[in-house]
């Protein structure tokens, strides 16, 4: 199906707007409890939404598929509303025939609201207690189902049976015993018994069972999002009224990083939904891929969420006239259902660890983006591989950081100016093909180039002259800068940086230390200094200046990293610099390096996540061809696929924000919480991968690069060491923490 042929994103908003707003009127919280367990309460709102044209959706992709499917669930988990409206619309879209190829007439009853239609897996559920059924030689179906959805509210089942087949009964026969089965203190799952019921039995391939498998766990996911996201917001407003020692909780910094942390994890759920349901309507071969990673990250971590929106409420959330019980209820229902998470990591270690070598799926990024990453990939073919490539690799961690030499070659194509506006010598590439670049860049483990803040400060904010002289050299490849920002008492709290600089005729003269400074090797150092010791606040006195390192009166002394890299501390006594050297106005550099700031994170924590995924990529090929310590290939331990299934859903999840800070970024607008987001999800997975790493391959996965044995070159070992610089340097992942609590959940500081 052509993308163009899909719902926009304005249409999208106006349906979210549209049934949030009816069941706002016609499924008010208050009497969403009480209102389902009352079948003709169901009913009626089941045909309400059938008359919304909901039950039709699936029909028609130009109209809605299971993207549309996926937000009217979300917004009944909102609701609190659980009839399974997904039945019917998930049937129109895997589209079941008769032998004759007709459409069976129950679709289009159930699309006007003339049947109410509940689907049951049986035997192919993926629950062992989910009950089978079967259709004898005279067409009539028996059986045992439970955990079936509002059945006493429903006119027709369809189930799945040996065939596979689709089976169709009237629920209003004789024959058939419904029988409630109350489950984590709710109503609605039901048992239904059949005795030799009149069935209508459609074909189905394997192919649509799988298909309709995934695409029902998927809108179970979604519902519980929904219902997930609704309580956390009411979590949210409560923690900035509430008081305890005189102040709202949510200024407390540990009630705002649990509630930063859950507003990760519901990003992370929803964007990957949203991305796997985008991918099978666009008609992907690899869709259901992106569907069992967005099941198996929610089943990991919308429970988590949960549990800690309650403990966010304390007592009050615990009383059931709270809305917030019923919403934690239906998210542990939801993603347990049809095998839940554990169906989803099996189907995700088949794809990873099976016979066949399978790598994360790339994205579609458009047709300028997905071009350029073949112009890319083609040209380090060439310039970054054989000889050349290994002869770089050889050398110390430290030493494979930059190459000027390849710096200069990639400098001879522009893209170092990828993203600049033309007027800069820049090609004014949109995000998507950046972050084509970064891929490629990482899959073939190229160094480092460009100078990509410094050359967004310049063009925002330096002079003429300053682009005039610094751009062009920055372009060629020919210029690496530092940042000069941490002190010894200023780390994250950069307002009380204390290096300073002090007009003397033409010039200023720079005295301070800079500490933790890693490219302190590079030509130029952009060095944040104090012009205004009197300045309130503190932050308003700040100032920016290009230094080059070779001037008279900077000290370096270095550090070796645990990582295996370097840093230094920088000392600066007596530095002279020229007046045009600052960057920006006379105390304005606040504005110049918060700017600079949310420009890095809004890419940064993309690059971490690629970084993880090569690292991914690199420990399944491993893993398929190794052998366990009992002998038996470590692609079938339990153990290695249970770990690897979720560490593939989990960097989706890391895949999906970076996707989301380009959209933003190519919409004009600069992702201050959601780029901190990506970045602390981010750094914290590259922590999780190399712990999960060496957990999987023990003493050797410690070998470093250079040992005997070492799995990889050593790289699984090194990668965890270099993770905890991410999760540390641009603004520890705890300030982000308090920055998307603040400006993003809008909590008291």
């Amino acid at each position: 199906m052509p993308p163009t042929t899909l719902p926009g994103d304005e249409e999208r908003a106006l349906l979210r707007d549209s049934v949030r707003g009816f069941l706002e009127r016609h499924w008010p919280p208050a009497t969403a409890v009480p209102w389902a367990r009352e079948p003709a309460r169901v009913q009626a709102m089941w045909q309400q939404l059938a008359a919304q044209g909901l039950a039709a959706l699936g029909s028609d992709p130009s109209e809605g598929g299971l993207r549309e499917i996926a937000l009217v669930m979300e917004e009944l988990g909102r609701a609190g509303c659980t009839l399974p409206l997904h039945h019917g619309t998930l049937l129109n879209l895997a589209a079941p025939r008769t032998a004759r190829g007709e459409e069976p007439s129950l679709l289009a009853l159930q699309r006007a609201g003339e049947a109410r239609v509940v689907l049951c897996f049986g035997a192919f559920d993926g629950d062992r207690g989910a009950g089978q059924a079967r259709i004898d030689d005279d067409g009539r179906l028996h059986g045992e189902l439970a955990f079936v959805e509002h059945a006493d509210s429903a006119t027709h089942l369809a189930v799945v049976v040996d065939g596979p087949a689709l089976a169709l009964v009237d629920l209003r026969a004789a024959g058939v015993r419904i029988e409630a089965t109350p489950a984590m203190g709710t109503q609605g799952l039901f048992r239904v018994a059949l005795d030799g019921i009149a069935a209508t039995a459609l074909p189905l391939s394997e192919e649509q069972l799988g298909a309709l498998h995934a695409m029902a766990r998927l809108a179970l996911c979604a519902r519980a999002t929904g219902a997930a996201e609704r309580a956390f917001e009411l979590a949210v407003a409560y923690a900035g009224e509430r008081r305890q020692f005189g102040r709202p909780i949510g200024s407390f910094q540990a009630i705002q990083h649990k509630l930063a942390d859950g507003h990760i994890a519901l990003l992370g759920a929803r964007l990957t939904q949203a991305g796997a349901a985008r991918q099978h309507d666009l008609g992907a071969d690899n869709w259901r891929v992106f569907a069992e990673a967005a099941c198996a990250l929610a089943a990991a971590t919308l429970r988590r969420v949960s549990l800690e929106t309650q403990h966010t409420f304390g007592a009050i959330g615990y009383s059931e006239e709270h809305e917030a019980p019923r919403h934690f209820k239906q998210v542990h229902l939801d993603v347990l259902r049809h095998g839940g998470g554990r169906r989803a990591r099996e189907a995700l270690a088949d794809h990873f660890l099976g016979e066949t070598p399978r790598t994360l799926p790339e994205y579609d990024l458009g047709p300028a983006g997905n071009a350029f990453r073949e112009e890319v990939r083609t040209w380090l073919q060439t310039h970054w591989s054989g000889e050349r490539k290994a002869a770089h690799e050889a050398l110390d961690f430290k030493a494979r950081e930059y190459d000027r030499e390849f710096a200069r070659a990639l400098g001879r194509t522009g893209w170092i100016g990828l993203s600049w506006p033309q007027r800069f010598g820049g090609q004014a590439r949109g995000a998507f093909e950046q972050l084509a670049f970064v891929e490629e860049m990482e899959r073939a483990e190229a160094p480092r180039v460009g100078a990509p803040v410094q050359a967004a400060m310049l063009q925002v904010h330096g002079s003429a002259a300053q682009q005039a002289r610094y751009l062009p050299e920055i372009l060629r490849g020919e210029a690496i800068y530092g940042m000069g920002y941490s002190e010894p008492d200023a780390g994250s709290d950069l307002a009380s940086m204390r290096t300073r600089a002090v007009r003397d005729g033409d010039h200023y003269v720079i005295d301070g230390q800079k500490i933790w400074t890693t490219t302190y090797w590079g030509d130029y150092m952009l060095l944040a200094t104090r012009t205004d010791p009197e300045a309130s606040p503190p932050h308003a006195g700040l100032s920016l200046f290009i230094v080059p390192m070779d001037t008279s009166g900077i000290t370096i002394r270095t550090s070796t990293t645990m990582y295996g890299g370097s840093f230094a501390n920088v000392f600066y006594d007596g530095v002279r610099v020229p007046a045009e050297a600052m960057v920006g106005e006379l105390h304005g550099g606040w504005k110049v390096l918060v700017g600079a700031l949310a420009t890095e994170r809004g890419f940064i924590g993309g690059g971490i996540v690629m970084k993880v995924a090569h690292a991914f990529e690199q420990l399944c090929e491993h893993l398929r061809d190794a052998t366990g310590a009992d002998g038996r290939p470590m692609r079938l331990d339990p153990l290695v696929r249970e770990r690897i299934a979720d560490l593939a859903a989990r960097i989706e999840a890391g895949r999906r924000m970076m996707m989301h800070c380009a959209e933003r970024v190519d919409a004009g607008e600069t992702p201050l919480h959601d780029a901190a987001a990506s970045k602390v999800y981010s750094g914290e997975l590259m922590e999780r991968f190399g712990e999960v790493a060496l957990d999987l391959l023990g003493m050797e996965g410690t070998l470093g690069e250079g040992s005997p044995g070492a799995v990889l070159r050593g790289r699984i070992e090194q990668n965890l060491r270099h993770a905890l610089m991410w999760v540390i340097s641009i603004g520890t992942n705890e300030i982000q923490r308090s920055l998307i609590a603040q400006r993003g959940l809008g909590l008291p500081r």
